[in-house]
């Protein structure tokens, strides 16, 4: 009996660094041809070992499939690989980290030299790629019709999440979640600052804080419907007034402990000038309108 076989999208892929190696070795796994190329001559050897077919040069990495992916140093770099290769009816996605200004005028850039474009922002670290349950995805953003015409094999690597046509908004969420992930390591550290000099195990503290800061985690849920209603007052548990007066606990106990108040003070001057404005009664969400004035 004869076996229909499915052939896979062919891929190319310029830069193989820790992210773009991860990626190619992920489509390589899954049977997908594989173009590549990268300035340093060495990591492409290492993935020509394992499948992939090496070319000379970007333009010629570039000519070798319509499926283009980038993953590259900065959009610096994109520009400057790019710079000589025949871009017209090729299809672009664009997985070097960048901001989302940089993201419309790369959508425009690749546009006005014939290509499709896609803009995506990797939600992983490379140990996650090619792992289905690590929990790993990238957003996308830009071309629907882009998007679902590659949706498969743009999903061997990682998950996706597509979050709209604004070629700005996978690289604007991209650094949203990350500035989050920052100011909760922030936060962290603090903590660990404050027994640091205690006879207290950082590992005994390590699992009550992941709890917490678990516990802790749903509140973005009751921010965003107070931003989405205008009513910062809905469902407060303890308001502004109340946690501004509790900031002095905690910047006497940071002084106590030997500790700086650096990465708490910023946050904690946010809160006094919303309650200057007579918000006592709200929550913590009116700091986010002082933050975009």
């Amino acid at each position: 009996m004869a076996h229909e076989t499915v052939e896979k999208t062919p891929v190319t892929l310029l830069g193989l660094g820790a992210m773009g190696a991860a990626l190619a070795r992920a489509w390589l796994a899954a049977g997908h041809p594989l173009t590549v190329w990268n300035r340093t001559p060495a990591r492409a050897a290492a993935i020509s070992a394992e499948g992939a077919t090496v070319a000379n040069s970007a333009a010629e990495t570039v000519a070798a499939n319509t499926l283009v992916v980038v993953c590259l140093l900065d959009d610096a770099s994109v520009e400057e690989v790019l710079a000589g290769a025949d871009l017209a009816g090729r299809d672009l996605v664009n997985l070097t980290t960048g901001t989302p200004a940089q993201a419309r005028a790369r959508a425009d850039w690749a546009r006005e030299r014939g290509a499709r474009y896609l803009d995506g922002g990797i939600m992983a670290v490379p140990p996650m790629i090619g792992v289905p349950d690590a929990g790993g995805y990238v957003f996308y953003s830009g071309s629907r019709e882009l998007f679902e015409r590659h949706r498969e094999t743009l999903a061997v690597p990682a998950g996706t999440t597509y979050v709209g046509r604004d070629a700005g908004f996978a690289a604007l969420h991209d650094i949203a979640l990350l500035s989050a992930m920052y100011g909760m390591f922030a936060g962290a550290a603090h903590a660990f600052a404050l027994i640091r000099r205690e006879d207290i195990d950082p590992a005994s503290l390590a699992p009550l804080l992941a709890d917490w800061l678990v516990a802790m985690a749903p509140t973005v849920h009751q921010t965003a419907d107070q931003l989405r209603s205008g009513d910062y007052t809905k469902g407060v548990v303890s308001n502004l007034a109340m946690q501004v007066a509790g900031t002095p606990t905690f910047l006497r106990t940071a002084a106590e402990q030997g500790v700086s108040p650096e990465l708490l003070s910023p946050y904690f001057e946010l809160m006094r000038r919303r309650l200057a404005e007579g918000s006592g009664e709200e929550d913590l969400t009116g700091v986010i309108d002082l933050l975009v004035r």
